[in-house]
């Protein structure tokens, strides 16, 4: 074990992906739910790997500051969105320290954006309705050289799954149900 992370754990798992791709193949959902006003709950639903079904029992509660008409109660989307891309970062972080043998004694991910309200607004149809750039400054300790944790650092941007969805454009699909 080094930085919480169970290596041989890790490369058993490389292993079955590489040897069996379908082992690799894994599919997420939510299902969110308005609570009135600017509320939401979000629960986490089942996420599969290989195949297998893994229950997740998790409820994410969503809100707005009161300057966006909420409640100021909970976090809110873009609070998330940030978190999720955070947290998917220090994974990276900590795993291929923990392969390379790099031992962690701080890491924190600092991510900032601006959106412009004039585009979720629709005041003005040139302005974006999300970020234009968002930055992540990764603040990282440990018992490696600055050049060992560049490398980590440029191996985290170029398998960060978060990263990837953020800065590359995926296929999106909609439908709209009425009841």
């Amino acid at each position: 074990m080094l930085n919480g992370i169970d290596i041989e754990a890790l490369k058993k798992i490389a292993t079955q992906v590489t040897n069996t791709p379908a082992e690799g193949m894994t599919s997420w959902g939510v299902t969110t739910t308005w609570q009135g006003g600017t509320r939401s709950d979000t629960q986490v639903n089942p996420f599969s790997v290989g195949g297998e079904s893994v229950e997740r029992n998790f409820n994410l509660k969503v809100d707005e500051p009161y300057e966006f008409l909420g409640t100021n109660q909970f976090a809110n989307p873009q609070d998330y969105l940030l978190t999720a891309l955070n947290a998917c970062i220090i994974v990276g972080y900590a795993t291929l320290c923990a392969v390379e043998g790099i031992k962690i004694n701080s890491l924190r991910i600092e991510t900032t954006g601006n959106i412009d309200l004039r585009g979720f607004l629709g005041i003005d149809p040139d302005v974006k309705n999300g970020y234009d750039t968002l930055t992540f400054t990764a603040f990282i300790a440990g018992d490696a050289t600055p050049e060992q944790f560049q490398k980590i650092h440029e191996r985290v941007k170029a398998t960060s799954p978060n990263l990837f969805n953020l800065t590359n454009p995926i296929n999106f699909e909609t439908a709209l149900v009425v009841d």
